[in-house]
């Protein structure tokens, strides 16, 4: 009886709890219900402004849908790590350029092994690795060593980072899963702005402060830029070497035509030549002809034209950074002191404020460019010194963009560059095409076992659907709990724990009806049914939490989320199997409401 008693209080806390973590998932669909009867806009401004508070706390506490049943983007992400051998050589000549070639060549697979093929390469033409990378007493092994740990970081690293940017955008329940040796899987759930998510995602978040070259300077390598091409030009149209003389006589210009020089110094690109230009200024011949240690970068917004041509700004800048963004410590989005433009204000540890101060004291009155991978965000004056390791990032368009900058600064910067291969979008229609289908295939098949099991079992049948309906119950609470979210595959496993409940039930039920044919009286009939079939129940049931745990961890994505539902029905089928049926058993028989026929 105290047993009993026991079972009642655990089962019905345990179903009020489960009440209680749905509810918000009840309220989050009532709101949207009355949502959409509202056909008139001030309608539905009025409604949502007086709610939405709790709009939002039943939506961020709701039972979450995943990529297929919400909609959203499936992403394949490729760390370069070519990219990152490039970045750990410290000698970089001629024959390097060729092996480095030669592996981006051979990478394209995405599952080939990049150190692997740098190993090749450098066995192929016997050369030591240490000429390239690390120090030179270092043996080849001990250098494949370091680059494979170092190539394993950084994909584990740029996994990181990105959960990072994706966790501060606000996704909700995101998958993010490494694939192969250099892959990460990101699939985002109700993105909308897909623009956006790219931007956020690709971006190395490679922060440097670097000096900006004086106009003079850069006009001349301007200059040397015009009179080589085209002195290449009319050697490649008259057929012979390419002279001073000969290139005087060239009609046009090919490369003041993609400029725009102000009488102040000042260089602007038209937006159609900027990709032209962008690729000229990466050949190795063109670089030579710049200063040394000098390249040149583009700003990153565009400036409107008077005829609305839009133009962006060019620099001439020291190669080598001043600062790195390792430094920042803070990033925040706001507003400037026009409480117009937006902006993205940093702060420097104390190593980086102590250089940031000397730097700044050293370079009173030039120009200082804040480069965000390639681009140009600002070059501002150094007025003054600044001991107090403080800077700004002006020139975004939108309080959005500033605040993408601020999560990618905040996150850091990724090892490697990180290339989009794949993308999928799936539409919200789709989604609920997916939901209608799952709710109505979970749902006929709910109905059908229960009507099997009433017609097979009789009051035997309606204790096992009790028990079947609470199984759902819990793992759609335990889901909604632990803001996992609920995939179509989920939907399956939810399905098959269905069957899974009622196979335990049907084990019982026939056990007892074992017992009551060898004579036995109905207490004891039900008791050693239990026990008998206890083991088997047991077993079956271990069996296939082992089977999912090793989904979960080894499956990926869609797997995950079958696994998830199916391990978490198979503990709630064992709690509603042997628990709830044989309380119902219990109380029943104690009030002579259960007889032998019961059982059918």
């Amino acid at each position: 009886m105290k047993n009993n008693r026991f079972k009642s209080i655990l089962i019905v806390a345990l179903t009020a709890l489960a009440i209680w973590s749905m509810w918000p998932t009840y309220k989050d669909y009532s709101y949207s219900k009355q949502l959409t009867r509202l056909t008139v806009p001030e309608d539905s401004l009025t409604f949502v402004r007086e709610n939405r508070e709790a709009m939002e706390t039943a939506a961020a506490k709701s039972l979450k849908l995943g990529l297929d049943l919400k909609g959203g983007m499936y992403l394949v992400l490729e760390v370069d790590l070519v990219d990152l051998i490039e970045e750990r050589a410290w000698n970089k000549d001629e024959t390097f350029r060729e092996i480095v070639a030669d592996i981006k060549k051979n990478a394209a697979d995405g599952n080939a092994q990049v150190i692997e093929l740098l190993v090749s390469e450098f066995q192929k033409r016997n050369i030591r690795m240490s000429r390239y990378f690390y120090e030179v007493r270092d043996s080849d092994e001990e250098i494949i060593v370091k680059l494979r740990k170092e190539a394993e970081e950084a994909v584990v690293r740029a996994k990181e980072i990105i959960r990072n940017r994706v966790d501060q955008y606000g996704v909700a329940e995101p998958v993010i899963q490494t694939q192969g040796v250099r892959r990460i899987i990101v699939a985002l759930p109700g993105v909308s702005d897909e623009e956006r998510v790219r931007k956020l995602l690709r971006g190395t978040a490679k922060l440097e402060f670097k000096l900006v070259r004086d106009s003079e300077s850069m006009l001349e390598a301007l200059d040397r830029i015009s009179r080589f091409l085209a002195d290449s030009q009319a050697g490649a149209e008259t057929g012979q070497a390419p002279d001073g003389e000969v290139a005087a006589e060239a009609e046009s210009n090919p490369l003041y035509e993609h400029l725009a020089v102000m009488e102040s110094g000042k260089v602007y690109v038209p937006d159609y030549s900027r990709e032209y230009l962008t690729g000229l200024f990466q050949r190795k011949d063109i670089q030579k002809l710049l200063p040394k240690d000098s390249e040149i970068r583009f700003s990153a917004r565009t400036i409107e034209g008077r005829d609305g041509e839009k133009f962006y700004d060019m620099f001439l800048l020291k190669k080598t950074p001043e600062l790195t963004g390792g430094v920042i410590t803070e990033a925040k989005a706001t507003f400037g002191a026009s409480a117009l433009q937006p902006e993205v204000t940093m702060r420097m540890n104390s190593d980086g404020t102590a250089k940031w101060a000397r730097i700044t004291g050293a370079n009173i009155g030039r120009q200082i460019a804040i480069v965000l991978d390639g681009a140009v965000y600002s070059a501002p004056v150094v007025e003054s010194k600044i001991p107090g390791g403080s800077s700004v990032i002006n020139g975004i368009d939108s309080i959005e963009e500033a605040q993408d900058l601020e999560i990618v600064l905040k996150a850091g910067a990724l090892p490697a560059p990180v290339r989009i291969i794949e993308e999928r979008t799936v539409g919200p229609s789709l989604g609920a095409d997916y939901i209608r289908s799952g709710f109505l295939s979970a749902s006929w098949g709910l109905f059908i076992v229960a009507l099997f099991m009433i017609i097979y079992y009789r009051k035997a049948g309606v204790s096992a659907d009790i028990a079947l309906v609470l199984n759902v119950l819990f793992v759609l609470s335990v889901l909604a709990g632990f803001s996992a979210a609920l995939t179509l595959p989920g939907i399956a496993g939810i399905v098959l724990t269905i069957g899974m409940t009622v196979d335990a039930n049907v084990l019982i039920f026939e056990r007892i009806r074992e017992e009551v044919a060898a004579g036995k009286n109905l207490r004891l009939a039900v008791d050693t049914g239990y026990k008998k079939a206890f083991s088997a129940i047991v077993d079956s049931q271990i069996t296939t939490l082992g089977a999912g745990f090793l989904l979960y961890i080894y499956g990926i994505g869609p797997i995950q989320g079958f696994a998830l539902t199916l391990m978490i029905g198979t503990a709630a089928s064992l709690f509603t199997a042997l628990v709830i049926t044989k309380l119902i058993f219990d109380l029943l028989i104690e009030k002579n409401l259960m007889t032998v026929k019961s059982f059918g």
